[in-house]
This record gives structure tokens, sequence and C-alpha cells, in this order.
């Protein structure tokens, strides 16, 4: 935990003064039970009533100074952990986005808005309590202990006979408590997952009939959770009755030692009443402890989930070297050349021996069944994830010796699920290029085949888009991603099965767009129709992730089983429909 501590290093002013001002308040916090036993043995036992007036004007005044003091370290550890909390998660997301498909794979989705959310709360407080309470607390428990051993050394004894026993329970619970949090994280993971999950799907839900089904999985997954929490709340409760139970224990011990010293002369009334109150605030402080140490029990586990993921060496880096600026003039856009590639280490192959050139300026179709493995290699070609085997070339240079942010500028990606953020359908598009001209964005959008209907919303660029894009039909979610995707006029437009939403004429038209408007720009088309890719320069043929076919369409009619028998199949299902 301590190692994030650099993400608070903006606050060391905060870090410093507030601590201080919390230090000061404890020592007037020490001082006013031996006010109080001046009081008492010196003013009220003598009845000296100038005594008593000074000394209780003293310890007000001491009390207003503590007040203040306290109103700043609260500031200040305010201010201190909501900066640390901001930075931290600015540099997690960072990360994050650093991060390749792979290892973003390998944690997951949930855990990572668990440790963005919950984890970086539970570390906020761990350092507003450290501000505010890792000094006052050891301090005023050793103050007391010096304290009364200043009083009366005897009776201070059953001071340091209390400290040992909490110290003894004290350790015992941090040793169960700790890994009972690490295992309560885990289930937040689980349960953020669960409703991540049901929240997406829920109209799949209903489609189905099956909210039976996905309540019952939320109550078996809730109870988990609960009763995790019940495992570490049953421990962590027996922390406060333990305290006061020693607490206790310890003033009755005094009460019957005290008495007798009282009674023998050795002891003022007034020290009793100051012992009592240092043992009580002994205790009280410890019991602060206590609670610190379930604090940062579950900030130790949250630390180490957040580590995790800031110490990750991403799996795909920049290179050393990188290329910045790529010869676009070379006649072969994109180049794979004996590419086989598995998502995981274990996992069979999703790719074996795929081959093709794109030229400049011309059209590769993919087709293929569902799962043959089309889509990933269009996952492979801005090196989302690296090939198990074989070379991509990107304009003649091997992706690995290019810079990522190059690499990915060279490609207008639209991905299978159109996914349109909150704001202005202008600041959607500017996802393409930051300095878009509303110009430019009508020119995406008509190309796109948008136009039309943009030009008939209310505020037309203006239109806000809500969470998701929930208040556009499919086919026009579909043409305003293309047309992000468009707005930078990339060298190389992929289009992953980003067709299907559109009607048979719509397509025609964006493909008849495209190869007007972009015509050095090469393009990747995905599709499950023929029609959509039949026109292309070049057809890839995937079948169970092996290439089949590679040519025209013409050329695959001749020699391609696999491109006949969709290509039969679609046809039949035409006209099937027209009967």
């Amino acid at each position: 935990m301590l190692g994030l501590l650099r993400y608070a290093k903006e606050y060391k002013k905060e870090l410093i003064l507030g601590p201080f001002f919390k230090f000061l308040e404890a020592v007037f916090e020490l001082l006013l039970p031996l006010g109080m036993a001046m009081l008492i043995d010196n003013g009220i036992a003598k009845h000296d009533f100038n005594y008593v007036l000074k000394i209780s004007t003293l310890m007000i005044l001491m009390s207003v100074v503590g007040l203040f003091c306290v109103l700043l370290c609260q500031y200040y550890s305010s201010v201190a952990s909501q900066g640390f909390g901001t930075d931290l998660r600015t540099a997690l997301l960072k990360k994050i986005n650093t991060l390749s498909h792979q290892d973003l794979n390998d944690f997951g989705t949930s855990t990572l808005v668990t440790r963005m959310t919950n984890d970086i709360n539970q570390l906020q407080l761990a350092l507003a309590m450290l501000i505010r309470l890792v000094i006052r607390a050891p301090f005023l428990s050793l103050g007391s202990l010096i304290m009364a051993f200043y009083i009366n050394a005897k009776i201070a004894l059953i001071f340091i006979l209390a400290l040992a026993i909490f110290c003894s329970v004290l350790y015992v619970m941090a040793k169960q408590t700790v890994p009972l949090y690490k295992k309560v994280q885990k289930q937040i993971d689980k349960m953020n997952q669960v409703i991540s999950e049901n929240l997406s799907g829920i109209r799949v839900i209903r489609a189905f009939g099956q909210k039976k089904y996905s309540e019952d999985g939320m109550e078996q997954t809730n109870k988990q959770l609960a009763k995790a929490y019940r495992r570490v709340a049953n421990v962590s409760a027996i922390l406060n009755p333990a305290t006061i139970l020693i607490m206790n224990g310890a003033i009755i011990l005094i009460l019957f030692l005290g008495g007798n010293y009282i009674n023998t002369g050795s002891l003022t009334q007034g020290e009793l009443l100051a012992l009592i109150n240092y043992l009580t605030q002994m205790l009280l402080a410890l019991i602060v402890i206590s609670n610190l140490v379930v604090i940062f029990s579950k900030a130790s586990a949250a630390a180490t989930r957040v580590n995790e993921v800031l110490e990750t060496t991403p799996s795909i880096q920049e290179p050393t070297d990188a290329v910045t600026e790529l010869a676009t003039q070379n006649n072969v856009s994109l180049s794979f050349k004996n590419v086989s590639f598995k998502y995981q280490v274990n996992s069979g192959l999703a790719l074996e021996n795929i081959s093709f050139d794109l030229k400049r300026g011309q059209t590769l179709g993919i087709v293929g069944t569902t799962g043959s493995g089309k889509s990933s290699i269009i996952q492979l070609a801005p090196r989302f994830y690296d090939p198990t085997s074989g070379s991509i070339e990107l304009f003649g240079v091997p992706l690995q010796k290019i810079s990522l942010t190059t690499l990915r500028n060279t490609f207008g990606i639209v991905p299978q699920q159109s996914v349109l953020f909150t704001g202005s359908v202008r600041e959607n598009l500017q996802w393409g290029k930051k300095d878009a001209t509303d110009k430019e964005c009508w020119d995406a959008l008509m190309i796109a085949q948008s136009a039309d209907f943009v030009e008939k919303l209310p505020k037309k660029l203006d239109t806000m888009i809500v969470e998701g894009g929930k208040n556009f039909s499919g086919g026009q979610r579909q043409r305003l991603t293309i047309a992000r995707a468009l707005i930078n006029q990339p060298e190389i437009i992929i289009l992953d099965d980003s067709l299907s939403a559109l009607d048979f004429q719509t397509d025609a038209n964006l493909r008849k767009s495209l190869a007007a408007n972009l015509t050095n720009s090469s393009q990747i088309i995905i599709s499950q129709r023929i029609s959509s890719i039949q026109d292309a320069d070049q057809i890839l043929v995937i079948e169970n992730g092996t290439q089949v076919g590679l040519g025209t369409h013409e050329d695959l009619m001749l020699s391609c089983v696999t491109y006949q028998e969709l290509v039969e199949s679609q046809q039949s299902s035409r006209k099937a429909g027209d009967h």
C-alpha cells in the first residue's frame, strides 16, 4: 500500500500539516486530565475560586484551540485523500488503456470496474484515516501511559497490562480478517459481473422468459457476498466489546487500588480521576486503532488488487526505435504471411496459415460461416493481439516495428457491435478526428448514408445520444459508427460485419459511396452476405480458421466448394423468401 502513496506526492503540504494539527490537538487532549486533577486538588478542595477560574479558562482555551486544529486536519485530510483517489484512478485508467486485449481478457471487465471504484474508495478512506488518526491514536495511547507513570508508577502497571492484552487481541483479529477481506473483494467482483450481465442482457432475458433464472442467479450471488461479509463482520465485531471489557476491568482495578492509596495519602482524588481519564483515553484510542486495523486490512487487500493492474507488463508494448511514418504510397497496404493465431496458450488455433496481400485502394472481402475466424483476422491487423506464428506487414513494415499510435491511426475500424458514447452526434464523430469541422462531420455522414436522418434531427449534430445510442435504431447506430471511422479518411477501412443491420439498398449505396469518395483507401469488408463482398477485388474464404479460398467472385465460383455452397445457400434463401 505504501507504494501507492506516490500518487499523493502533489499533496505533500496536506500530508504534513494534517497530522501536525492532529498532533497538537492530541497534546491539548493529554493535558486536560492533568488540568482537571489540579482543578480538583488545588482549587475545589481548597475552595480557591480564582484558581478554579484560571484553570477552567485555560482548559476551555485548550479545547477551543484543539477544535480549531481538528477542523484544519479534517480539511487537509479531505483534500489529500480525494486528490489521491482522483490521481490514482486516472493512473489506473491510463494503465488499463495500455493493456492488450489479451491482458484485458485475463483480468475481466467486472474486476477492473471494482478496482477502479470500490478498491480505490477503500484506499482513499485509508489515507484520510492515516492523516487524521494514525499519529493521534498511538500518541494518545503512549502519552496516556507516560502521564500515568508520572502520576503513580504502581497504578501505571495496570495500563501496561491492559495494553498487552489489547495488543494480543488485535494481532489475532488482524491475522483473521485480512484473508477474509480478500475473499469479500472477490465476491464483489462476481456480484459486479452478474449485475453487468443482467443489465446488458435484460432484453434477451425477457425475450426468453428467463426472469426467474436471472433473479435466482442474482439472489445466489448476493447470498454468497452476504455470507462473506458476515464472516468478516463476525470476527471484527468482537473487537469493540473486547476493548470495552478490557477498559472496564482496568478501571475497576484502578478504583480498587486507588481507593487504598487515597486512604494512605499516596494518591489524591484529582489524581485518581486523572488516571481514570487517561485509561479511558488510552483504550478509546486503542478502539480507534482497532478500527484502523479493519480499514487498513481492507485497504491492504484493495492495494494488492490495484497494484496487480498497475504492475502488469502489457503483452503488447510500444517498440523501441518505433517507425512513426509509413510509406503509404507502397503498393501493398496490408500483408498477412502464413499467419496462425490462438487466443490462449492452451487453446486451439483460431486461425491457421492465413496469407493475403491487400493492395492500396483495393477491397478485400472476407466471408465464411459463423465462428470460422473472420473477426479474428481484423483483431490482428491493428495489433490488438500478436499472431502465434507468421508475420503481418503494413506498407512493407512488420507491425512489431510500428508505433502503436501510428499503426492504429492507419485503420478506421467499425466493429460488429455498434458502440456509441453519451454525448452529441458531433462529439461521437470527433472520436475519429478530434478537430473535425462541421463540414468534415457532414461529409462523413454523407458517405456513411447517415446525413439524411441526422439532418431531420431537431438539433442535427448537437442532438444528444443517450447511453449506448438507445435513442437510435440499429441501422442508424451502425451508420453513425461507420461515419465515425471514415471521418479521418484512414488508409485502411475495416467493416467487421458492419453492414448486417442495413437493408440491401443502403448496403449497396454505402459501398458505392465508399468506392467513389475514398479511392486511395483500402477496404476490408467482413460480411455474411455474398452480395456485400462479391464485387471486391479479392475475396478471402475462411472455414474453421483455415483459408480455403482467395480470389475474385468469378474465380471462387469455379474453384472453391465452400464459397459455392455459401452462394447457393443464400440464393436459395432469397428465392424462398420471394415465394
